[in-house]
């Protein structure tokens, strides 16, 4: 079973998007493709999509990055819970902060180190799993072993290694 769900890979080169979804195959149940970011917006609403690696640029001669920050935007008001990775040859730190201060979750240059690449995105990923406080846990946990003994607070006391006053301290 592959870890990770869906990913959508925006980017004008073939030859990217190919060794994209080469790169990915091994970690994602799907990876989607699209050479345009005018699709964005209907794939998104046509299908789930656990994370966005968007390209910065689209038009041949211009690598300033607004159009990855535009769409960049335009994901994030539609999809606000999507991860967007963006992806450029034009490392430029001045346009990672601005994507980053624009929601991006990360940022990744061409040409990109595999293991880095994917690295990045599995912890984006990871990120956004929550983990559960250790009270949260502790309660759930009280209530299933509540939930094994019937409702029997000194039976759910012994089953839990505590004292049956703990147990109904811990209830309070």
């Amino acid at each position: 079973m592959k870890p990770y769900g869906t990913i959508l890979v925006v980017d004008d080169n073939p030859s990217i998007l190919t060794a994209m979804h080469y790169l990915l195959d091994g970690m994602f149940e799907r990876i989607l493709t699209l050479d345009n970011p005018d699709g964005i917006l209907k794939m998104m609403a046509q299908q789930p999509v656990d994370l966005v690696l968007l390209d910065m640029n689209f038009t041949l001669g211009v690598n300033n990055g607004q159009e990855g920050c535009f769409w960049l935007r335009t994901i994030l008001k539609y999809h606000p819970q999507t991860p967007v990775v963006l992806l450029t040859a034009y490392a430029d730190v001045d346009l990672a902060v601005k994507g980053l201060k624009s929601g991006a979750a990360d940022f990744v240059t061409k040409p990109w180190d595999n293991d880095e690449l994917i690295r990045k995105l599995k912890d984006v990923l990871d990120g956004q799993q929550a983990i559960d406080s250790l009270d949260v846990v502790e309660k759930e946990h009280i209530r299933r072993a509540i939930d094994r003994c019937h409702g029997n607070l000194t039976q759910a006391a012994e089953l839990l290694g505590i004292t049956r006053q703990t147990l109904y301290n811990k209830l309070k």
